[in-house]
């Protein structure tokens, strides 16, 4: 990956442990699926290209800036309509920080959350018997 930067952790004389960028934005798109409130992530064209080729991208709507200690994640969703926009961003930020430090011992500096949209509930398919003709 062009943009995959290692982060080098705990050099113990045992070596050294690298995590990609690619692994902290997984564990943040997982993550953010877990709130209430959230329909989904806003990702480009390449995220639906993955997803219509039956590939689901776990990182779709997610960019991270991973340094040596910390990392700053930007996430960008799609809200539930009738979900009150800033708990649903509260929740996410505090889900995303936490699952973050705690899988890979980073620091989480910032967890930005951009609102790309609201997703509007589908009219449900009515019964054939009650269908007006």
């Amino acid at each position: 990956m062009e943009n995959e930067k290692d982060l080098v952790k705990n050099d113990s004389g045992l070596g050294a442990i690298k995590i990609a960028d690619e692994v902290v934005s997984i564990i943040a798109g997982l993550a953010a699926t877990e709130i209430e409130g959230i329909a989904g992530m806003s990702g480009g064209v390449v995220g639906g290209i993955a997803e219509m080729l039956g590939r689901k991208n776990f990182s779709k709507g997610v960019k991270v800036e991973v340094g040596e200690r910390e990392a700053a994640v930007d996430l960008y969703i799609i809200v539930k309509y009738g979900a009150r926009i800033p708990d649903v961003a509260l929740s996410a930020q505090e889900n995303i920080k936490k699952a973050i430090e705690t899988m890979t011992g980073l620091s989480v500096v910032e967890v930005n959350v951009h609102v790309q949209g609201v997703h509007f509930p589908e009219d449900e398919e009515k019964p054939e018997e009650l269908r007006v003709r």
